[in-house]
């Protein structure tokens, strides 16, 4: 069982050495030439390209204009005092992305999922499913729905947005835990096997592994990697990963001694309410980014529970730019006509 997660790591390795350095860091070390030549080839067209790699430039320091395939870059460029501008003197902006970057990380794993994922055959075993036959197949059945939930994801971010998406999938969630502490609770506190029981908690299971799956999974990374500055992402972005993954340590190391502890029932209820806290810090922190750029995360973060004012600033600008530019065209038809007429 243990050799064949090797085949797996085998490939890992093969293609990380085809895979291209980060632009960011060649344009940090003065290598614009290399960093131009990755963004070409993994950008969708050679004009987006420009502007990427034009967006990196003024976050290390380097002139627009410089267009040298080496250059020397001034010590600051490579990252000193970022720490400092994250955590010792933040501005609002930067403060609101931090707290919402390792909130959504945070409640990502406190919310439970390793428990269930990790723990699902004594999960099911405490909902009356004795047979091993039976266990591995509803345990299987987790990482099936896990996969087809991920994948359709994929499809929806962009079509829906994260806000949406995130708050339907936390929301459903609450909802499976709850039910899921009901129904082990009930099945705990009865002398027979409650078949209706046994059948709410692998469903419930299976709900809260979807849900998710199909939001809080896969949005956790896309949103707190596209809201830090592009010269605060590398360490922005590695502090939450590092909450991350000591949730992720603490929930799967005390699960066990906390359902012996509240009874494996009081054990999804306290997950539930965590849940619900995440859905409400959500509701109230984190603002839409679909579509958004660089600058208009400025614009949005920083206000806190206040960045739904933001936003509609930002609508109306769009709006009245929508407006010139057709009232532009218009003018311009205007002119053509009249040119036409004087000729």
């Amino acid at each position: 069982m243990l050799g064949v997660g090797s085949i797996p790591s085998v490939l890992l390795a093969v293609g990380v050495l085809a895979m291209p350095e980060s632009p960011r860091w060649l344009v940090m070390q003065g290598r614009l030439g290399e960093a131009k030549k990755v963004l070409d080839k993994t950008s969708d067209s050679l004009d987006e390209a420009q502007l990427r790699l034009a967006d990196i430039k003024e976050a290390a320091g380097i002139p627009e204009h410089c267009t040298d395939d080496i250059v020397e870059v001034s010590k600051k460029s490579h990252g000193e005092g970022v720490w400092k501008e994250l955590l010792v003197h933040p501005t609002p902006a930067v403060r609101h992305i931090l707290i919402s970057a390792i909130g959504i990380h945070f409640f990502q794993q406190a919310s439970g999922i390793d428990a269930v994922v990790l723990y699902s055959p004594r999960i099911f075993e405490k909902a009356g499913i004795k047979s091993d036959d039976q266990k591995l197949l509803a345990t299987v059945a987790v990482g099936f729905v896990k996969t087809i939930f991920i994948l359709t994801a994929t499809f929806l971010l962009d079509k829906i947005g994260r806000r949406p998406l995130l708050l339907s999938s936390v929301g459903g969630m609450v909802l499976s835990l709850a039910t899921l502490g009901v129904s082990l609770t009930i099945i705990d506190q009865s002398d027979e096997k409650l078949m209706w029981a046994v059948v709410l908690s692998i469903t419930m299971v299976l709900s809260y592994v979807a849900f998710f799956s199909i939001g809080m999974g896969p949005i956790t990374w896309v949103y707190s990697s596209e809201i830090f500055p592009l010269k605060l992402r590398a360490q922005g972005s590695s502090m939450g990963v590092a909450v991350n993954r000591v949730t992720s340590g603490v929930i799967s190391m005390s699960f066990i001694s906390l359902y012996n502890a509240i009874t494996i029932g009081g054990s999804f209820f306290l997950f539930a309410g965590v849940a619900t806290v995440a859905w409400i810090f959500f509701y109230t922190m984190l603002p839409e980014t679909q579509g958004r750029t660089l600058e208009d995360m400025e614009v949005l973060f920083g206000k806190f529970h206040k960045w739904r004012a933001a936003n509609a600033l930002l609508k109306k600008k769009e709006q009245m730019e929508l407006v010139n530019g057709a009232s532009t065209t218009t003018d311009d038809h205007i002119q053509l006509g009249t040119k036409e007429q004087r000729n």
